[in-house]
């Protein structure tokens, strides 16, 4: 076992150190001897606890002492394997994961933050729309470690898709979906952004305008492809529902439940559906610049198996204040996208 990966030892007070900074896991062990207080800085080094019986009967610690304070980091979760140390640079994933890798390694149980980002390397997503929005999304996934982001745009680069993701004066007029991906393997090398045709993804974020395009959504439903709502609208971004087909709230759900409030809504999302597709969307920057990345948090929850915040849900960042807002949806009574339910949306 050694010390969680990037886990600092803090000198506090001659007899007491501190384990990390994040109140979820940091503790205090106080009244040390200067040799116990030696011993434990050792652990900030890297140092393995097979190695520290010599030191600590060459530190003069107490009979026993040593096996007391190492199963108090145990009780507090400090201790991982070691091979959770491995440098991920090693692995498939890419080579800048190591701080993705050590920062994993502190929340998992396991400690193995390498093996989450090796991972997240045989992993694809798909991306639908690589405007600012997308784009910054895209980016952040490939950092991050995701072995294939393809983005599927064809529209050109224009001057108000630049700033935000990557996109520079040289792209204008050129397909987003080849400077997206020169800009992701600028990025991270190791990225794929093309796959045989027909690859299933295993999230596809869909970047929409306005309203959601009803039709995607039913064909991707029929064929139970995970995927995230990314709706930028006049003054905001909504990012989600994460629909698992046949398990959470689809986007029909949502349709329904606004039809609910105003029976005139199918009309007016038809006709934001067809603008989407002809004109230029506008995003604004800060709000591009939250949202891909909150967006691509969501999509790597649901790669790493862990729990999608937007999964019967959704983050609404509205300007000006950008501070993401909850609001949670259900599955519609009329929709039956997972059986009869009987609840509403809040």
């Amino acid at each position: 076992m050694r010390l969680r990966m990037g886990l600092r030892v803090l000198r506090r007070a001659r007899d007491e150190v501190q384990i990390g900074t994040d109140v979820r896991w940091a503790v205090r062990l106080t009244g040390l001897t200067a040799g116990e207080v030696d011993l434990l800085l050792t652990l900030d080094r890297g140092a393995s606890t097979r190695g520290l019986l010599p030191l600590a009967q060459q530190l003069q610690l107490a009979p026993g002492r040593l096996d007391d304070l190492l199963a108090a980091l145990d009780r507090a979760r400090l201790l991982a394997p070691e091979r959770a140390g491995t440098d991920p640079g090693t692995g498939p994933g890419p080579s800048d994961a190591g701080p993705d890798a050590a920062i994993w390694a502190r929340l998992l149980p396991d400690g193995d933050g390498a093996a989450l980002l090796a991972a997240r390397h045989d992993r694809v997503v798909g991306l639908l729309g690589a405007g600012r929005v997308g784009l910054s999304a895209a980016v952040t996934l490939a950092a991050a470690g995701v072995g294939a982001v393809l983005v599927d745009d064809d529209r050109p680069v224009s001057a108000a898709d630049l700033g935000v993701g990557g996109y520079t004066a040289r792209d204008l007029g050129t397909p987003r979906r080849g400077a997206a991906a020169r800009i992701l393997r600028d990025l991270a090398p190791r990225v794929r952004t093309t796959a045989p045709a027909r690859t299933r993804p295993d999230v596809l974020v869909l970047v929409e305008h306005g309203a959601t395009d009803a039709v995607r959504a039913r064909v991707l439903m029929s064929e139970g492809v995970v995927h995230l709502s990314v709706l930028v609208r006049d003054g905001d971004v909504v990012v989600g529902p994460l629909v698992r087909p046949g398990s959470s709230p689809c986007l029909r759900c949502l349709d329904l439940y606004r039809a609910d409030a105003d029976e005139h809504w199918p009309a007016v999302a038809a006709q934001l559906v067809a603008a989407d597709r002809t004109r230029p969307p506008e995003e604004e920057t800060v709000l591009a610049a939250v949202a891909g990345p909150l967006a691509a948090g969501q999509v790597l929850a649901q790669l790493d198996g862990t729990s999608p915040r937007t999964l019967g849900a959704a983050l609404e960042i509205t300007l000006p204040e950008v501070v993401p807002r909850l609001r949670v949806w259900s599955v519609h009574p009329r929709c039956g996208c997972t059986g009869p339910r009987a609840s509403s949306g809040r």
